[in-house]
């Protein structure tokens, strides 16, 4: 399976956004671009500027570029804006679902956490990241790995759950009550010009 292993720091810096809310992507120097005194060079034409958007939505769901063009594909085969679409289709991942509920502070504790098999949808195993989620599903997790999460998520006290998913910190499940909104995803993208670069 392909993965990005490199620093994932690096990747926050280059496209001058932090891709996780935690300190370490947020602070004031990782705002500043790569190189000596935050060298920037010469301004983005068209085609950098939309590159640059489409990068920031794939770091943000760690997804990688063939994937993330398969998601691009499928949103044009849907009915609606086709921007909108493709951000639903991303949002409704299994990975990000448990990181939008506060069980991990990063899209690759969630994704581990998915992918060691300590998730149940709708009580069976999902060892899946890329698995979409559906209305009425609930997720919840093993006994065992139980204590962790709740200590990640004493890390992240004041953390928000978005209104499409219906969080029961107590019994640590999710319930999806709705399907996500572009006014639901909190990280600021312009889907359109994503879907420009790639016509």
């Amino acid at each position: 399976m392909a993965r990005y292993t490199g620093p994932k720091l690096k990747l926050s810096r280059r496209i001058g956004t932090p891709i996780e809310d935690v300190p370490k992507h947020t602070s004031k120097r990782t705002l500043t671009p790569p190189g000596m005194h935050g060298f920037r060079g010469r301004r983005l034409r068209d085609y950098g500027v939309r590159l640059n958007e489409k990068q920031k939505l794939r770091h943000h769901y760690h997804v990688l570029e063939k994937q993330f063009r398969r998601y691009v594909d499928e949103a044009g085969r849907l009915p609606g804006n086709r921007g909108e679409m493709l951000l639903r289709l991303l949002e409704r991942r299994l990975d990000n679902v448990v990181r939008r509920a506060g069980m991990a502070r990063t899209i690759w504790a969630a994704r581990q956490l998915v992918a060691h098999g300590h998730v149940l949808v709708n009580n069976r195993k999902t060892d899946r990241p890329s698995y979409s989620v559906e209305v009425n599903d609930a997720i919840t997790l093993k006994p065992k790995i139980q204590k962790m999460v709740r200590e990640a998520m004493e890390s992240l006290s004041g953390h928000e759950v978005p209104g499409w998913i219906d969080f029961n910190p107590g019994e640590l499940t999710i319930k999806i009550v709705a399907l996500p909104t572009s006014d639901q995803i909190p990280f600021d993208v312009n889907p359109n010009l994503i879907i420009e670069f790639y016509r």
